[in-house]
């Protein structure tokens, strides 16, 4: 098979898969496993073949007409370059994993066969957003996402959180994919194409009229679909969904694809230097915010969601500073570690047999009863701190060198405000993310939580996936440097010394003084009844984490806790912990500056539609009605009557006919 038939395999197998899956589901329940494993382990296989038939030389170029249009033609087409033969790869073999995880994690699930059928059709949009070589076949998998985040994260329809959860994700990403889809049209307008190639040709021949304000557009799509400042308050809250649903989305897809999206496009960017001191900013705000709101969560799925889009926030970091392939180094060297923590806190949950688990300060003596996801865990959270020589340390100083390079003057492709925005910004969320990384590690494994239930050993579909990850997770990074420079335009990918042990050192000092808050705390935690919690709600002992992660039990049979006192997150940030542990507040500020004022509009609408419009309506037939009631009640059917009216209407024709004729 040619190159070009493979790679449209590659999509086409996970979507054959989910139809398929959709339409045996509950005829043939038998082959539903079958059905969403094999399709996405077999688009694995063939994106790997493709990534390796390409090997990072001339992009594959395929195109043919979709329809004729009249004015800009849309087309379906391949462009696979290097970074997306490797993205697919990175997005099949999470996929892959994430679909084998779940014949475990979700075995007595009623609704796994929609389920398994979604993760694949989910999969299928997400490499169609990877190949499409036409910005309009790609905004069709872009809007597929967006559809299959809302049914799988509120898969759990029967709670409130979940269904809250789901419309939040679309809601928000349907508000930047508005102005994203202006901006395409414009884009094309322009270019007078859809076709990838022929626009970034029109870029650099100046034929774009207005890139500051077309890559403003783009990027609040961008914003809405990876999460970054201020269209990120969906990530957290999506956590109410099943959470290999939640590694697949934070590790390969969804928020992967904006961050894809802006590589792709780069040089469009490039030709506005306020749209890139924008994206620095947005990235700088997302970095630091996210990862102070990670160190006061107690959920150890929303501490990996915050961890997510500060992760995400050093990839637009990159591309700020102009460079795709270290933005792209770190998709990859993200999808991994994260994947594999996402997973591992589902062995966690799954061991409890409640999602309660997930609450760190209720977690301890962990490590024996799941070993596997411990020292997996041990293995991404220490290449999510960026700890040498694990894959997140040459990912992240990848994206610190090249801030390093603008500041320094060595590139002129972005403007020296944006490199110091994002090396300042990514050497403080450096420190941020070793603290909150060790905290997760020692309030989960180390704390003083409530014993839960065991319900036995995990199915080896699970833990046997935890090993597959850890794998790229401790050894991307090291051989990945070398190698990707060859997939990447030839961009260095080698670390720098200055942000090596800058880096490192920030990393280390942050995981050093949050052990030893922990330890300082330790000394004092203790546990605080049921009781004691509810006299005293406004202190902070008394604040159940519940308020802060909705949907979760406050407790373990009759007694509930208070947060773990030795929380070191609460000592580190003093008085930032409660505005952090609410997301700083956003969801109330965007709630007083849209939702109020949109229900209050609503409200008036409907007072004026009732009391006003109605009133006219009802007053337009009620002269009618008296006049008819008046007519009807002189309808007597008394024939003396109607001879008396007749003959007193002749009187006062007469009287009248007289009265003209006199005056006259």
């Amino acid at each position: 098979m040619t190159t070009t038939t493979l790679a449209v395999l590659v999509p086409l197998l996970p979507f054959l898969g989910a139809l398929t899956g959709l339409l045996l589901g509950r005829t043939a329940p038998g082959f539903v496993r079958p059905l969403a494993v094999l399709p996405t382990l077999a688009s694995l296989v063939l994106a790997a073949v493709v990534a390796a038939r390409q090997g990072g030389d001339n992009a594959v170029d395929a195109a043919t007409e979709l329809t004729p249009t009249g004015s800009v033609p849309i087309e379906l087409a391949l462009h696979i370059d290097g970074f997306a033969a490797l993205t697919a790869v990175l997005v099949a073999t999470v996929a892959t994993c994430v679909q084998i995880y779940s014949t475990g994690y979700l075995r007595d699930d009623p609704r796994y066969p929609s389920y398994a059928a979604l993760v694949s059709l989910f999969t299928s949009a997400m490499l169609l957003v990877v190949y499409s070589g036409d910005l309009m076949v790609l905004l069709v998998g872009w809007e597929v996402m967006g559809i299959c985040s809302y049914f799988l994260v509120g898969h759990y329809w029967e709670t409130r959180e979940a269904r809250a959860a789901s419309l939040k994700a679309f809601l928000v990403t349907k508000l930047g994919d508005v102005p994203f889809l202006i901006g395409l049209f414009a884009l094309a307008g322009d270019a007078g194409s859809f076709r990838i190639t022929r626009i970034l040709a029109a870029v650099a021949n100046g034929g774009i009229e207005h890139p500051t304000l077309v890559a403003l557009l783009l990027l609040a799509g961008v914003a809405g679909k990876s999460a970054q400042f201020p269209l990120h308050t969906w990530l957290p809250d999506a956590m109410a969904g099943p959470t290999p649903v939640s590694a697949l989305i934070h590790a390969a897809t969804m928020v992967a694809a904006g961050v894809y999206f802006i590589a792709r496009l780069l040089p469009l960017f490039e030709a506005s230097q306020a749209a890139m001191v924008v994206l620095a900013v947005m990235a700088a705000v997302t970095m630091a915010g996210s990862a102070l709101a990670a160190l006061a969560q107690d959920d150890i799925k929303r501490v990996l969601a915050y961890s997510t889009i500060g992760q995400l926030g050093y990839m637009t970091g990159a591309l700020a500073v102009a460079d795709r392939g270290a933005a792209v180094f770190h998709l990859l060297s993200h999808g991994a570690f994260k994947a594999l923590l996402f997973l591992a806190a589902g062995v966690i949950i799954h061991a409890a047999g409640t999602n309660s688990l997930a609450a760190m300060s209720r977690m301890g003596r962990l490590r024996d009863r799941v070993p596997d996801a411990y020292w997996t865990m041990t293995v991404a959270l220490l290449a999510l701190a960026a700890i040498p020589p694990f894959s997140g340390f040459f990912s992240k100083e990848a994206v610190l060198g090249v801030a390093e390079h603008v500041v320094t003057g060595h590139t002129e492709h972005a403007p020296a405000a944006a490199g110091w925005i994002v090396l300042l910004a990514g050497l403080l969320t450096a420190l941020l993310t070793a603290a909150y990384a060790t905290r997760l590690w020692l309030l989960a494994f180390r704390g003083h939580g409530t014993e839960a239930p065991d319900h036995g050993r995990q199915p080896l579909t699970m833990t046997a996936v935890l090993w597959v990850l850890a794998v790229p997770s401790l050894a991307l990074g090291g051989f990945a440097f070398r190698v990707l420079p060859d997939w990447f335009d030839g961009h260095d990918l080698t670390p720098t010394l200055t942000t090596s042990v800058l880096g490192t050192g920030v990393a280390l000092a942050g995981g050093l003084v949050t052990y030893g808050a922990w330890r300082h705390t330790t000394a004092h935690a203790a546990r605080v009844p049921l009781g004691a919690v509810a006299a005293h709600p406004g202190g902070d002992a008394g604040q159940v984490e519940a308020e802060a992660i909705a949907g979760h039990e406050p407790a373990y049979g009759d007694i509930a806790y208070a947060p773990d006192p030795s929380d070191p997150g609460r000592l580190l940030l003093g008085p930032l912990h409660r505005p952090a542990a609410a997301g700083f507040h956003l969801d109330a500020v965007y709630s007083a500056l849209f939702v109020r004022p949109v229900r209050a509009g609503a409200r008036l609408v409907r007072f004026l539609d009732r009391e006003v419009v109605e009133t006219y309506v009802r007053g337009a037939g009620t002269l009618p009605r008296w006049l008819g009631a008046a007519v009807r009640r002189a309808q007597t059917g008394n024939l003396q009557t109607y001879v008396s009216a007749l003959l007193a209407g002749t009187v006062v024709l007469a009287v009248a006919a007289v009265l003209v004729a006199t005056g006259a």
